[in-house]
């Protein structure tokens, strides 16, 4: 009903693919609101639409991140309508979302990841399968990566004699990264076992491979964490928090910000201060615990 929606998705060109999913949702919702409210054009929309939508969202329960997020994806849109010189005005301009709560990265405690770095000599799991979980995760915490990005990785990636590799990341942005020590050694032992996964003439370029012999998917290595994580009595997790710890523990370890920022791929710095919230959060907790008059 002239929303224009797929036009303005596939301007994103810098954005991800689940990012500009993200946006596409949020602006069908939108649409789909404004429709039972007699609105059927985003030009008639003004601010007291917006402001009614963000009640609807409340009323909702939804949570204030959410509700940030989807004004941040109307406020996208209505500002590459004027960009793009299509009628009406932006009914975002001056709305703000107050009081949304920050929530801090999380940081993986000791004995978590222990269990995810530590292969299991009790597991039932066959040693190719011990062998790639441990892989992956050495690359989610000792080079930051994103699951993405380690189950989008490719053979042609690895430079092991420079013990790094070549990550494609969101907006299809490449940056190179070190490997640690152990992310290493593991990755050769893993390139060993790998071809017993591939069937005689596949040519499969992935690094990481199921069960299957395909590339490996983000819900798979999520899954292989809370199996890990479970089965040493521990709570499930996110592979995401593997890059927390990452470039928590590099800030605790007194690494320069930028170069931080460098290695995780962000494009703003704003996005990695967020590390340093938690380093002093840590400080804070370590201080109320260890000194006397705390």
């Amino acid at each position: 009903m002239g929303w224009e929606v797929a036009e303005f998705v596939s301007s994103l060109t810098r954005a991800s693919e689940n990012t500009r999913a993200a946006y596409q949702r949020d602006l069908e919702g939108f649409a789909e609101w404004l429709e039972e409210q007699g609105i059927t054009k985003p030009a008639e929309v003004d601010r007291r639409h917006v402001r009614k939508y963000i009640a609807h969202l409340t009323q909702l329960k939804r949570t204030r991140t959410t509700i940030a997020r989807k004004l941040a994806s109307l406020r996208r849109y209505y500002l590459w309508r004027e960009r793009t010189r299509r009628k009406g005005s932006n009914p975002t301009v001056g709305i703000q979302i107050t009081g949304a709560a920050t929530r801090l990265p999380e940081v993986l405690k000791p004995n978590e990841l222990d269990a995810l770095l530590q292969s299991d000599d009790e597991s039932k799991d066959p040693k190719w399968k011990q062998v790639r979980d441990t892989a992956m995760f050495e690359l989610l915490y000792g080079s930051g990566l994103r699951v993405s990005e380690v189950c989008g990785l490719n053979l042609a990636d690895i430079e092991m004699k420079a013990q790094a590799l070549v990550v494609w990341g969101k907006g299809n942005k490449q940056r190179r990264v070190p490997m640690s020590d152990p992310a290493v050694a593991v990755l050769k032992m893993w390139l060993k076992l790998r071809p017993e996964l591939l069937e005689s003439g596949a040519s499969e370029d992935a690094v990481f491979l199921n069960t299957k012999g395909a590339r490996i998917g983000v819900r798979d290595v999520r899954r292989r964490m809370d199996i890990r994580l479970a089965g040493a009595g521990q709570s499930r997790s996110h592979p995401h928090a593997l890059r927390h710890t990452f470039a928590t523990h590099l800030l605790d370890g007194g690494a320069d910000l930028r170069v931080v920022q460098e290695l995780l791929g962000h494009t703003d710095v704003s996005t990695t201060q967020r590390y340093t919230h938690v380093s002093k959060e840590r400080l804070k907790q370590v201080y109320s615990k260890a000194h006397p008059r705390a």
